[in-house]
């Protein structure tokens, strides 16, 4: 059955656009010069949006084809006007600048719209339900994360409960994306304090998932999807490039979780040591750093063991810390070796508002003096001080890596489920519903990264191994679709051209 293309999206993002930038253009805001003083950008962000968005024109309003206000037409293109755009020159400068703050955070969010919708076509209704469902389906979910951030719990469980009954676990691509979300905004507007309350403070709150079915999800993300392992090849690969010429080498861990009960990143580098026609390394270290210092030590011992077996030198040690309690004194480092520090998919999780945390350990980091540094994140945008801008960067990503799952996965593999509901349905409801030191999930541009390294004082340090990338994602993608392209110096792995992990070389 050939896809159905989905009408009129292009007019809806112009149309949700042009109305939300006009209407807060014609409103003032308080000054809260959050950009001069360490506050709470999180809670004057969500208490901002809030109050526009009790201003702006609500999305699923557009789902039915009457308009109670005959002004504003999809058609026509008309909209009424509430007041005059004479008041903006005579706000202050302070008040000025916080307008056009929030009014480029809600464009990017209305922006957010078009991607998300577009992430729909065409994998969505190929199968089964029409086009007209499922843009119907993203302006329910977008509708009520807009009633959520405004605390309107009883519109906002009437889309719950509209949802719930379209957005099916075992459904189409979209419909098992949109299922994650409804997950999330549920919990979310469980913990919204009432309208009028001063602030908003949600609590931890997580869906008890067991620590062995989180294991199994893991690995089967490992197994199924190429994104963990692209970033264990090319940081594999640029620590190779590293040891030429050293004889004794020390690798700190920062995220051995992700090396799985097996150890599998280290495992494939023992292998690439082994086969090279050079003489290896005299002896390799390896300070696996975490919480789970048993865990730690029983794959420590493996790879010992893995290790002998090949002929390499290999001593493991554990570092029984979380990142934000790190500090170089913890890592006993000799003064003949070189030091290499490893994170995949570790640092975003010490990101906060603050920024203190993570400037902490980038500065541990630095006064360990690392001859390379090897970052691998999630390359998009679920930082930013708005809710609703979260919520459609987190949908129009994940919405891609639920259409490369319907690409490699039957729809009821029991495999394909696992890995949705346990792994990623994980991070969506942190991103969704969890605010201050409960969320975790902040994952951001390589830009931005980028910003931060650079202010830490580590300089970037291009990947120039395209050829042999492009020749690993041809054996071990699983199917077409994804992409890889290079990007001021770093790898950057896509599903159809939407970034999803990004890999980056730093040297202090």
């Amino acid at each position: 059955m050939a896809p159905v293309p989905i009408p009129f999206v292009s007019d809806y993002y112009q149309h949700y656009a042009t109305y939300d930038m006009m209407s807060l253009s014609f409103a003032s805001y308080p000054s809260t010069n959050s950009l001069d003083h360490d506050i709470d950008i999180e809670a004057i962000g969500i208490a901002q949006e809030e109050r526009q968005m009790k201003r702006t024109y609500s999305i699923d309003e557009s789902i039915g084809s009457n308009y109670a206000d005959s002004s504003f037409d999809l058609g026509s293109k008309k909209m009424r006007r509430s007041c005059s755009v004479s008041s903006l020159p005579g706000l202050p400068r302070a008040q000025f600048r916080d307008h056009i703050l929030t009014l480029t955070q809600r464009y990017l969010a209305a922006e957010a719209v078009e991607e998300a919708a577009a992430a729909v076509s065409p994998a969505v209704v190929e199968e089964d339900g029409s086009a007209d469902d499922a843009m119907k389906l993203v302006h329910l979910l977008i509708a009520c994360a807009e009633a959520v951030a405004c605390r309107d719990k009883t519109r906002a469980s009437m889309l719950l409960s509209d949802l719930r009954s379209r957005a099916l676990v075992f459904g189409a691509a979209f419909q098992r994306v949109a299922s994650c979300f409804v997950q999330g905004l549920t919990v979310r507007l469980s913990f919204l304090h009432p309208v009028g309350s001063a602030g908003l403070i949600l609590p931890v709150h997580e869906i008890e998932i067991s620590s062995e079915k989180k294991d199994e999800a893991l690995c089967l993300v490992y197994e199924i999807c190429p994104h963990m392992k692209f970033g264990h090849f090319v940081a594999n690969s640029t620590i190779l490039e590293a040891f030429e010429g050293e004889s004794f080498i020390h690798i700190i861990d920062l995220g051995m979780t992700h090396g799985l009960q097996d150890g599998h990143q280290w495992r494939s580098l023992i292998e690439s040591l082994s086969g090279q026609s050079s003489t290896p390394p005299k002896r390799i270290r390896i300070t696996g750093v975490g919480q789970q210092a048993e865990k730690l030590r029983s794959i420590g011992n493996g790879l010992e063991k893995y290790a002998h077996a090949n002929g390499i030198t290999l001593e493991f040690s554990v570092v029984e810390s979380n990142l934000e309690n790190l500090r170089p004194e913890d890592i006993k480092v000799e003064d003949n070796e070189k030091v290499i520090v490893n994170s995949i998919l570790q640092l975003h999780c010490v990101v906060k508002e603050s920024r203190g945390a993570l400037n902490s350990v980038l500065q541990t980091i630095h006064e360990l003096s690392p001859k390379v540094l090897v970052l691998v994140e999630q390359d998009s945008s679920h930082n930013g001080p708005f809710f609703l801008g979260r919520f459609m960067e987190a949908l129009h990503y994940y919405s891609a890596i639920f259409d490369s799952l319907e690409a490699m996965l039957p729809r009821y593999d029991t495999r394909r489920a696992k890995v949705e509901q346990f792994y990623f349905a994980e991070e969506i409801r942190n991103i969704v519903s969890c605010e201050g030191q409960g969320r975790v999930e902040r994952h951001e541009r390589m830009d931005q990264w980028r910003r931060r390294m650079s202010r830490a004082g580590f300089q970037s340090t291009p990947i120039r191994m395209m050829g042999q990338a492009k020749e690993w994602l041809e054996k071990n993608s699983g199917c077409e679709g994804y992409t890889l392209v290079e990007e001021k110096g770093c790898l950057v792995l896509g599903w159809k051209s939407k970034p999803i992990i990004a890999t980056s070389c730093w040297k202090c």
